[in-house]
């Protein structure tokens, strides 16, 4: 008898021990999701920011070259 109980209390913290290593696990998945949208985001506003200094220099080449 006291040995089922040893065993039974053993099973619950292995048990523990995978819920807690499983949500370990989907916090890094769900981090790492961040981390790649975050990063998308920050390519995408690169683009913009080059876009909008080409349009700048072609204004002022454009300026310049009207005087």
């Amino acid at each position: 008898m006291r040995l089922n109980m040893i065993l039974a209390g053993v099973l619950l913290l292995a048990g523990c021990g995978v819920e807690t290593a499983t949500t370990a696990a989907t916090g890094a998945v769900i981090k790492k999701q961040e981390l790649e949208q975050g990063r998308k985001t920050m390519e995408q506003m690169q683009q913009k920011l080059d876009q909008a200094n080409q349009q700048v220099q072609q204004r002022a080449e454009q300026a310049g070259g009207d005087k």
